[in-house]
């Protein structure tokens, strides 16, 4: 089957987050008293929710319900007036998406950034009409990598799973896509490296936005 519709990860594929949500998290860190890290570290902190985050990066003595949840709100409060000083797009997307758009292409972004974040990321960084669908992490929807999302995308679009591209940079993204039966493309310009997208069976592995035309029109030219 030829491929008809995209789904992108948000941070990490379309946009590099890592600095401000790093300054987030280690602010949240300094209002309850313990140590930060290094920004460099929040690429293997972040991409599994923010329940997630707070719980790697706070230390283990404090990791009961009721400080996750302190954390988590403290954060949601810091980053809400912090998360675009220094987020953006990766150099190449603003000139992919709109070549993936004239291919009548469906597009979609599904993170397990908290819903309303995620939106308005969107809304802030790309124009209004680009991409057909926009998930967050929802309640009462299993984040990734549980599948569920990505289906119901799929449903949608009103595609076959196998006509869709999912996009992303961690093990997460390709077991999502792969457990939704999709074709899976790993990038190597956000927060992972090769070795996690290969072990965790990437489709293919590029290194920048560009290939992703290069890649849908090969497919869909042997297909």
């Amino acid at each position: 089957m030829k491929i008809r519709g995209v789904i992108f990860d948000l941070d990490g594929t379309l946009l590099d987050t890592l600095e401000d949500l790093a300054d987030a998290a280690n602010a949240t860190l300094a209002h309850f008293g313990f140590p930060g890290h290094a920004t460099a570290a929040y690429r293997y902190f972040v991409g599994e929710g923010l329940a997630t985050l707070i719980e790697r990066i706070i230390p283990e003595s404090n990791r009961s319900r009721s400080e996750i949840a302190a954390c988590m709100d403290t954060f949601m409060q810091i980053y809400s007036q912090s998360w675009d000083l220094k987020s953006g797009p990766y150099s190449g997307i603003m000139e992919m998406l709109p070549l993936l758009r004239q291919a009548k292409l469906q597009l979609a972004v599904l993170s397990n950034k908290p819903h309303a974040f995620t939106r308005l990321c969107v809304e802030r960084f790309f124009e209004a009409d680009t991409f057909d669908f926009v998930y967050g992490q929802r309640e009462g929807v299993p984040k990734k990598p549980d599948p569920g999302g990505a289906l119901e995308i799929a449903a949608l679009m009103r595609l076959q799973p196998q006509q869709i591209l999912y996009i992303g940079d961690t093990a997460t993204d390709m077991q999502t896509g792969n457990g939704a039966g999709m074709m899976t493309l790993g990038v190597l310009w956000g927060f992972r490296e090769h070795q996690e997208l290969a072990a965790n069976k990437a489709g293919k592995i590029i290194n920048h936005p560009s290939e992703i035309v290069n890649y849908i029109n090969h497919v869909n030219i042997i297909r």
